[in-house]
């Protein structure tokens, strides 16, 4: 490289040092204004589609053909290991069970139904309780954390997600703001829409490919604390 390449190089790198803010000097408390800040312009110019109630347009989205899933709703927690029990006499699975490890989830009676102590690569059937909903995708929204695994939502070959309908969000943005109001964000968040599905091969849909190949969500109607 000649030196006057050399020299524009560096004339340039040193114009995108210069323009760049010294983190050093920014506050952390400022960096989270600013995030509010252009939080709130995203929210006063993005389109509003009109989805309707959020719990009907979450229903009707997750059971379309672009997400694929099936779909429940059931009064309160408690009702939940009958529906696991439903599903698994309709699907002819094993009474075997990979529960996640959410106390509220832990805390139910789950019968005759055997609960897996820890998540196996080949796993038929795993339950989870999702963070959220979101009706104008049909996502589910999980935190990793100590009582929520990853690997839950993608080892086993069917997924059951219990979603309380206190938590559905009518669009994305809406969680997006509701994390930055709660501060601290997780480790890892994973959107979830539909089962896992691929058409890379001659576009043919093929369920199960990077994930589970069948999502039923649960809606649960009522909150319960677990206690």
């Amino acid at each position: 490289m000649s030196s006057a390449s050399e020299a524009a190089k560096q004339a340039i790198l040193g114009a995108i040092r210069a323009a760049q803010p010294d983190a050093s000097r920014v506050a952390v408390e400022t960096i989270t204004q600013r995030a509010q800040a252009l939080a709130l312009e995203m929210r006063a110019v993005r389109p509003q589609p009109a989805i309707g109630p959020v719990l009907p347009a979450f229903l009707a989205r997750v059971a379309s053909d672009k997400v694929g899933a099936s779909v429940a709703c059931i009064a309160d927690l408690h009702a939940l290991p009958s529906t696991v029990a439903g599903y698994i006499a309709q699907h002819q699975l094993g009474a075997r069970i990979a529960v996640q490890p959410h106390p509220q989830l832990l805390a139910l009676d789950w019968g005759a139904l055997t609960c897996a102590e820890q998540l196996r690569a080949d796993e038929t059937l795993a339950i989870s309780l999702a963070r959220a909903g979101i009706a104008e995708t049909g996502s589910l929204i999980f935190h990793s954390g100590a009582d929520t695994p990853v690997l839950q939502a993608f080892l086993p070959e069917h997924h059951l997600v219990a979603v309380y309908a206190r938590d559905l969000l009518s669009h994305l943005e809406d969680y997006t703001d509701s994390a930055l109001a709660h501060g601290a964000a997780p480790r890892n968040v994973n959107f979830i829409t539909g089962a896992s599905g691929t058409t890379d091969i001659e576009g043919v849909l093929v369920r199960g490919a990077h994930g589970p190949r069948a999502l039923h969500i649960v809606v649960v109607m009522n909150y319960w604390s677990g206690h």
